[in-house]
């Protein structure tokens, strides 16, 4: 069976991890804070997601992290970051893991960062490079990776 290796995925494996981690400390827990944060997190990075994917189908540009793009992609939302669809990613993340009050869960944040900017971001920006060298170049110096 072969792996399916795209952000989904792993967003998906912290998820269920971090549900799993809420189960094992219920006693620690964020606040009531957290309960209102959360969803509001959560929405954020549904509605950056959503918006960065309307705008590479309007540049008719693939989602897939592993295709070459056909477009580079600086206006809206990527004018403020280069990667509005991970960032959703883990917002979306974050604000699960605190509506559910995982504190041990705290650390894939970073985890899952770490990963996605290793299997896919490092690849994404080598193929912008190769792709649109001097527009890309131009790019990255105007707008930061996350935020």
């Amino acid at each position: 069976m072969k792996v399916i290796d795209i952000p989904p995925v792993w967003l998906l494996i912290c998820l269920v991890f971090a549900w799993w981690l809420s189960g094992i400390a219920p006693e620690l827990g964020f606040g009531a804070w957290a309960r209102w944060a959360g969803p509001i997190l959560v929405i954020g990075g549904i509605a950056l997601m959503a918006a960065a994917i309307w705008q590479m189908n309007r540049a008719k540009t693939t989602l897939i992290p592993h295709q070459d793009p056909s477009a580079l992609v600086t206006g809206g939302i990527f004018q403020y970051s280069r990667n509005p669809i991970y960032l959703g990613d883990a917002l979306v993340l974050t604000g699960l893991i605190l509506r559910w009050d995982a504190v041990l869960a705290v650390p894939l944040i970073p985890a899952f960062v770490w990963v996605i900017h290793a299997r896919f971001i490092r690849h994404e920006e080598r193929r912008l490079e190769e792709g649109f060298p001097s527009e890309f170049e131009a790019y990255r110096a105007a707008t930061r990776r996350w935020i």
